[in-house]
This record gives C-alpha cells, sequence and structure tokens, in this order.
C-alpha cells in the first residue's frame, strides 16, 4: 500500500471492520476473558482485522460524519457483540450451574475459589465442569464456528444497523431457558447417586444409631460425587459436540432475525 497516495474512503472502512472485530472479539467468551491482557486482545483484533480486510470489509461511505452517528453505531456493535456472546456463554452458564447444585449437595458449598476469568467465588465443581467444557469446547473447534458467525455478519448486519425486534427476543429467551435445561441434564445422574448415597445413610442410622453417621457421610458423599463426576465427561462431551453442532444454525437465525433486510 502506498502510504503517500491517503484514501479517506479506505481508511474509513478499515476502522469500521476493526470496531466490528473489535467489540464482537471483546464480548465473545474465550477470547474476551478478562484473564488475557488488553493489549494483547488489541493486538488480536488487530490481527484479526488485518486478515479479513481483503475479503470482508464495509464500505468507507457508511462510516457516520456526526458524533451522535458514532455513538449509535458503537452502542449497536456492542448490542450485536453482546447477543452472540451471551448465546455462547449459555452453555458454559449452563455447567457453572450444574457444578452448584453439585456442590451443594456434596457438601462443597464452604469451600470456593476465584474465578481467573470472572474474578467470582465459586465452588470447586462449579469451576472444574467450567474448565473441562471450555477445554472440550476449544478441543471440538467451537471457537471456529464463533469466527464464522462472526464474517457472517458483515454480509448479514450493516454497521450500526442491528435491528433488535421480538424475533430476536424469542430466539435470546429460548437459549436462556437451554440453560437450566443443560444444568439438570449435567447434574441430575450425580444428584441421584447422592440421594441414594443419603437414603442408605438414613436406613443405616436407623439401624444401628450408635454409629456416626454424619462422620462416615462426609467422605461417603464425597467420593460418590466424584466417581460419578468422571463418569459424567463423557456425557459433557456428547453435549457439547450437539450444541456446537448447532451454532452454524443457532447464528445464522440470530443474524437473520437482527438483520435489517429480513425485517
Amino acid at each position: 500500500m502506498d502510504i503517500f497516495s491517503f484514501n479517506p474512503l479506505l481508511f474509513a472502512a478499515f476502522l469500521l471492520t476493526l470496531m466490528r472485530i473489535s467489540l464482537v472479539v471483546f464480548l465473545l467468551p474465550v477470547f474476551g476473558a478478562q484473564s488475557l491482557p488488553v493489549a494483547g486482545k488489541a493486538a488480536l483484533c488487530i490481527v484479526f482485522t488485518l486478515a479479513v480486510f481483503p475479503g470482508l470489509s464495509f464500505d468507507g461511505a457508511l462510516f457516520p460524519t456526526h458524533t451522535f452517528g458514532l455513538v449509535a453505531m458503537l452502542f449497536s456493535e456492542a448490542l450485536l457483540g453482546l447477543i452472540l456472546g451471551m448465546c455462547i456463554q449459555f452453555l458454559f452458564a449452563g455447567m457453572q450451574t450444574g457444578g452448584q447444585l453439585l456442590a451443594y449437595q456434596m457438601g462443597f458449598t464452604m469451600m470456593n475459589i476465584a474465578d481467573p476469568l470472572t474474578g467470582q467465588q465459586e465452588p470447586v465443581t462449579s469451576h472444574l465442569l467450567y474448565t473441562v467444557a471450555l477445554l472440550t469446547f476449544l478441543t471440538l473447534n467451537g471457537h471456529l464456528f464463533m469466527l464464522r458467525a462472526l464474517s457472517e455478519s458483515f454480509s448479514l448486519i450493516p454497521p450500526g444497523g442491528l435491528a433488535v425486534n421480538s424475533v430476536l427476543a424469542r430466539q435470546v429467551f429460548s437459549l436462556s431457558a437451554d440453560m437450566f435445561l443443560i444444568a439438570v441434564k449435567i447434574a441430575a445422574p450425580v444428584m441421584a447417586a447422592l440421594f441414594l448415597a443419603e437414603l442408605a445413610l438414613a436406613l443405616m442410622g436407623r439401624a444401628a444409631p450408635q454409629m456416626n453417621i454424619m462422620m462416615l457421610g462426609f467422605p461417603l458423599k464425597i467420593g460418590i460425587g466424584m466417581f460419578f463426576l468422571g463418569l459424567l465427561f463423557m456425557a459433557m462431551a456428547d453435549r457439547i459436540r450437539e450444541f456446537i453442532m448447532e451454532m452454524g444454525p443457532m447464528f445464522l437465525h440470530l443474524l437473520r432475525a437482527a438483520s435489517p433486510s429480513f425485517n
């Protein structure tokens, strides 16, 4: 590129592309984690922009000429990134919710650790399920589907052209309901095993009242819970694989619902 033949429209197109990629990437899981330094995320956005700019870019004439138009465009792009990020975060939130249910049944509610990604205090089992789900998501190339949805947004949603309507809201609410279904599917088998263990301890307490059921119950419930939690990882991998296979149509429906050309 000849730096002395400055083209304002080309520079505006580069800024619009950088705006779409940076605001979306910063809000997406994995890429926008708080543990990543801001300088690293900024460099990642610039690299992504330089990679897709020759093939994917906006028309520089779409760049707003007024400050209020620029603010409205930034708000629209941030809302788009928030919607796409929430749709992926529902999966991990379901895993964390299932881990919290298991922590309550296993007696881990008094022992919390700090999540380095969010800075929040959460039970050990919740953080374990989240870490395993995140590693499985990356292993199955789920992040590539997120980048594909980002590339498809260039053709479906212009800069600042996000259309918020009832169809988009219904799809987001439907995905949020799946978070609780994922939590129940993850926690139900282990909770059933722990319930049977508590029932057996109750029968032992009735048969032998002199036995210290409390001292026996804590390590027994922890051992049973960790054993069935290990068996649960295969089911988690299958559930995450199904979610990743559904990500393509899910993102396409979301982007079409948010596109002004389909409304």
